[in-house]
């Protein structure tokens, strides 16, 4: 009989990969790791779901934002120091059952799978739910599923690895100071000076080639955030990158609770394999407050619109999108816009207006904005995160949004920014004042009343 050792193909962790390494076989199941490019991330966390594969009978997940990405990091990718597949170095053939190479799929002799999908459908797909994830690219990846796959590994005791450089304080910086937090968790952040995986003379290569494929600036931005791991380095192409650094600058990011007396607008973004999003906000004197986000995969309208009702709020308008009237054959030949209505959700169609004037119009109405911290979080990082898809052959940024996981959350504000001045808001009464309490710039000089109505 064949003695197959794990790790396979006489593999170690490198010395700085050894504190997670050993929290792992301590039997961890929390490790959030921040490691530098060429650091070796996903290989460690692929020599460990062999080991968890042939401890525990289960289905593992190694995830990535999108599922071509997957394929193309992973399951294609080619060590090249050894010239072969990363996945045949870590999962030898010895105790694979099948390899289904259009899954993205092992099956081991011993009735373990382990898969490679993207955090992108991740709520899609079928079988038994996973006893162990490695979430990779964390920072770019949807932040809905953590939320989805934290409770299932919980109930069934296993473990997620989230792995990544860092893209700005989003939700992977938020995990990370959580997990640092937490006594049972690991926490670790590595750049390239920690580890010593580059020599001098190769990091300083890495940073010239920055710099001669993105300019000064942003080459030296691009470093920082890919090789030293810094959390406060620019996101590049970002379309509001600079407004939503205001906002939080000037405190408009906090919490903003409903207002009774104010009715609620949506604005939408609806998809059928993908995201549905909508955007909860109100109007007064020239502010727009975003008080609630709501994002779903998959859903049908029924269930859309049982969620909007179910919300404690009065509402005004309801903004969809231009694809929203198209009358469909899988709904009776009904718009989506009508199915709106059976349900009492009466929809109105956003002017038409281009992308990139529609991009342009929600800048001109970010520095309106406040957004409640908590009940919009995702939706401020869509904000924060949407860029510019880059022309690797031309070293330029495009003119069109990279579309990921961002792109709809971003689409749904675009369609609330191209609404907003069609709103009519409400002007609430002021309590009555008695004449012991007015100025005498109130009493001998008031000023106008406003009509019950106006514009913004």
């Amino acid at each position: 009989m064949t003695t197959i050792r794990l790790p396979h193909n006489n593999w170690r962790p490198r010395p700085y990969q050894m504190p997670a390494w050993s929290y792992l076989e301590r039997g961890g199941r929390h490790a959030e790791l921040i490691f530098h490019r060429r650091a070796g991330k996903d290989e460690i966390c692929l020599h460990w779901a062999a080991i968890a594969s042939h401890q525990r009978v289960a289905s593992y997940w190694h995830l990535l934002p999108m599922a071509s990405q997957a394929r193309k990091a992973i399951w294609e990718a080619v060590n090249p120091h050894t010239g072969k597949r990363r996945i045949d170095e870590a999962f030898p053939q010895e105790l694979r059952a099948t390899t289904r190479e259009n899954e993205m799929l092992i099956k081991f002799k011993n009735g373990s799978t382990w898969q490679v999908v993207g955090s992108d459908n991740f709520n899609s797909l079928v079988g038994s739910p996973p006893a162990g994830i490695t979430v990779s690219e964390w920072a770019l990846a949807n932040p809905a599923a953590r939320a989805y796959l934290r409770p299932i590994l919980a109930e069934n005791g296993g473990w997620q690895l989230y792995i990544t450089t860092p893209r700005g304080k989003n939700h992977a910086y938020q995990t990370f100071k959580a997990a640092e937090a937490d006594p049972k968790a690991f926490a670790q952040r590595l750049s390239v000076y920690e580890t010593g995986a580059l020599s001098p003379e190769a990091i300083e290569t890495e940073r010239k080639a920055y710099i001669a494929d993105y300019g000064q600036d942003a080459g030296d931005a691009l470093f920082r955030q890919e090789y030293l791991c810094d959390w406060d380095a620019a996101i590049l192409g970002a379309y509001y990158g600079h407004e939503m650094r205001k906002a939080l600058e000037q405190g408009r990011i906090t919490n903003v609770p409903y207002d009774d007396k104010l009715p609620v607008h949506t604005a939408w973004d609806l998809g059928w394999s993908d995201d549905t999003v909508i955007w909860f906000f109100q109007v007064y004197r020239g502010e727009i407050r975003l008080i609630d986000y709501y994002s779903v995969s998959g859903a049908d309208i029924p269930t859309i619109a049982q969620h909007v009702l179910g919300k404690p709020y009065g509402y005004g308008d309801h903004w969809l999108p231009h694809d929203a009237r198209p009358k469909t054959l899988a709904a009776n030949g009904r718009s989506i816009v009508e199915q709106l209505w059976a349900f009492g959700i009466k929809g109105k169609i956003v002017p038409s207006l281009s992308l990139q004037d529609g991009i342009q119009a929600a800048r001109m109405m970010l520095p309106r904005c406040y957004w409640d911290e908590t009940n919009t979080a995702q939706g401020i990082e869509c904000l924060r995160q949407y860029q510019r898809e880059y022309d690797a052959d031309r070293k330029v940024f495009k003119d069109k949004p990279l579309h990921n996981w961002t792109s709809h959350g971003a689409d749904a504000f675009r369609m609330l920014a191209i609404a907003w001045r069609q709103i009519t808001e409400a002007v609430v009464p002021e309590p009555p004042k008695f004449f012991n309490d007015l100025t005498a710039r109130e009493v001998f000089w008031p000023e106008p009343k406003p009509h019950e109505y106006e514009r913004i």
